[in-house]
């Protein structure tokens, strides 16, 4: 079976992205040495508050996206298990919210700055664009590779054409039918866990070196707490998502150590850049808005088409009324709870 393997190329997408950003949003800081946004900034005492945030982060990450790939040891946690199409479901709405009410408003804020030159930014919705743009292009490849690896497992499936007749066509047509429906719903879930993994790197990094660069203790206190359950929600998301696409055990762990390491790494950023990076500069604002609404554009595609609509109108979920019924009371469950996030992060 061919095997889509963009989780390779994500370790030098994030090399590349930890290299470019900084270089490009950094510009002399223009904050007060004494107080930064009504706080009082204590680079000591914020320092020790990173320190504790990359670990907790970090730990947190592993707790989440790691169980649900524990389904191959532990049957109570299978992707074939009803309890899996509940959990995916609080993901989903987790996954939905970050999308909307995270991500986008973010981006919303950054590209409508009036720090920014007035003429284009201000005369067109740049967010909703790249949104749409970007959901568009998930979609492609979505399509496109699942449309490809059909036709790859399709030819290797025909019969070969030797004149020995001895299965009827139409079992044989059945049968080739069904490893390929299986094949390429095994791709599907490797190219949804792929793209979705990239769309939540680009915000958690994005994320992380906010708090990085902050000096204000009473500003990162409240973001430790919130970013972590903000990767304990994600990582639930994107661990239900690797376990059914049935990567190998190597590419699975690659993938998750890669979204384990994404906020910690943002942080360290943040710190290592905090004297020379001002986010209220033009070029941080415009490269900050274009991710984030890239990512926005890519979390809501994923949370909408791949989780919700594929899972909820399957025939497994339509014809059993008590799984919708847990499936919808754990998507308005995840999307409440991490709406309720954005107090404090």
């Amino acid at each position: 079976m061919a095997d889509f393997k963009l989780h390779r190329l994500l370790p030098a997408f994030l090399v590349l992205f930890v290299l470019l950003v900084p270089s490009v949003i950094a510009a002399g800081c223009q904050c007060p040495e004494e107080e930064e946004d009504g706080g009082v900034r204590n680079k000591t005492l914020a320092l020790k508050y990173k320190i504790v945030a990359i670990a907790t982060i970090l730990l947190a990450g592993i707790l989440k996206v790691f169980i649900p790939l524990l389904g191959r040891a532990l049957p109570a946690l299978s992707p074939d298990k009803d309890i899996f199409f509940v959990v995916k479901a609080f993901a989903a709405g987790v996954i939905l919210a970050t999308g909307f009410i995270h991500v986008l408003p973010d981006a919303y804020e950054n590209l409508t700055s009036p720090k920014l030159k007035q003429n284009p930014w201000a005369k067109f919705p740049f967010t909703g664009l790249v949104s749409m743009v970007t959901a568009i292009a998930t979609l492609m490849v979505d399509a496109g590779a699942s449309s490809y690896f059909t036709r790859l497992n399709l030819n290797k499936a025909q019969p070969e054409t030797d004149g020995d007749g001895e299965m009827h066509p139409a079992c044989h047509a059945h049968g080739s039918a069904k490893v390929v429906g299986s094949s390429t719903e095994i791709l599907r879930h490797r190219v949804i866990s792929q793209v979705l993994e990239l769309g939540i790197v680009v915000h958690s990094v994005i994320i992380g070196i906010g708090m990085g660069v902050s000096e204000t203790p009473s500003t990162i206190k409240p973001l430790v707490a919130a970013i972590t359950f903000h990767q304990l929600f994600e990582g639930m998301g994107l661990g239900g998502c690797i376990a059914q696409a049935k990567l190998r055990t190597r590419a699975a762990v690659i993938m998750a150590v890669f979204f384990c390491l994404t906020t910690p790494i943002g942080i360290a950023i943040g710190i290592g850049v905090t004297n020379s990076y001002d986010e209220d500069s033009p070029k941080a604002l415009i490269v900050e808005g274009i991710l984030n609404a890239a990512s926005a554009g890519i979390l809501i595609y994923m949370a909408l088409v791949d989780f919700l609509a594929a899972d909820f109108m399957s025939l497994r979920m339509q014809s059993n009324a008590k799984l919708q019924f847990f499936a919808n009371v754990a998507l308005i469950l995840g999307a409440a709870l991490m709406s309720l996030l954005a107090i404090w992060a």
